[in-house]
């Protein structure tokens, strides 16, 4: 495995990754580890008033914007909104992906979810962390990254505001206490400025920056801190089973510390 911890957050579109594990990533940052943020997509269906390339354009700008915020670097795969599917040409990119970065935690969309983009990524990330370490498993791309030698430790965010499709209530596995970077979280998410709008006319949040808060404070209660973030781990063979993500950030998963660090 790589001496080096990296960690990629992948989800499907701009904004994604800031509500549900930004607070976690800027932990990650500030304990001196490598993050990478992914988008599937630019976000181009997200406006009613701008065309797709023009709101790509936008989101792109910032979703790196958001990134450079905690030093992390940015990348979209250039799928397009509505329109992720799990087939071969999908998952050789999204291989191709993880092997360019060399995650050995990847967190990422959970299975079940409101948005069939959200769905559809879970499923391909899923499939290319282990498919990434395949040597003969070729991505077709130019110049292609080599495989890596492990299946990184993946985990699946929280749907949005902890529901599955049908609204019925998700539970996280763990959580982690965000509770110290909950304002930079915030700042991250407010960089996506041009969803405001967008977010009130398709889901109903008048106001996106104070759900995400709401969020954050139910998810802390669960646990007895102020602002929490809750995952769930993939334990499907011959994934990893310890919780790296947790011994990474020294907590516990339930509020408390943990009793070291890895190195």
């Amino acid at each position: 495995m790589s001496t080096q911890t990296r960690v990629l957050a992948i989800h499907a579109h701009p904004d994604d990754v800031e509500f549900q594990c930004a607070g976690t990533l800027a932990l990650l940052k500030r304990a001196g580890f490598a993050v990478t943020i992914a988008t599937m997509t630019p976000g181009d269906c997200g406006s009613a008033e701008l065309d797709c390339e023009a709101i790509a354009e936008v989101r792109r700008g910032e979703a790196k914007a958001a990134a450079d915020l905690i030093g992390a670097d940015y990348l979209c795969l250039e799928f397009r909104d509505l329109v992720i599917f799990n087939d071969d040409d999908s998952r050789r990119r999204v291989t191709e992906a993880l092997r360019r970065v060399r995650p050995n935690i990847i967190l990422t969309a959970p299975p079940v979810d409101y948005h069939c983009d959200h769905e559809a990524t879970s499923i391909l990330v899923r499939d290319a962390c282990f498919s990434a370490s395949c040597p003969n498993y070729a991505t077709r791309q130019w110049e292609p990254a080599p495989a890596i030698d492990w299946i990184p430790h993946l985990y699946f965010v929280d749907s949005l505001e902890g529901a599955d499709r049908d609204g019925r209530p998700a539970p996280a596995d763990f959580h982690v206490d965000v509770t110290d970077v909950f304002e930079v979280k915030k700042a991250m998410l407010a960089c996506h400025a041009s969803q405001r709008d967008w977010l009130l006319r398709q889901h109903g949040m008048d106001e996106y920056l104070t759900s995400q808060e709401q969020w954050g404070a139910k998810r802390g209660a669960e646990i007895g801190v102020a602002k929490a973030e809750g995952f769930r781990q993939y334990n499907g063979h011959p994934y990893p089973h310890d919780n790296r993500l947790l011994a990474l950030l020294g907590q516990d998963g339930r509020g408390g510390r943990s009793a070291s660090k890895p190195s």
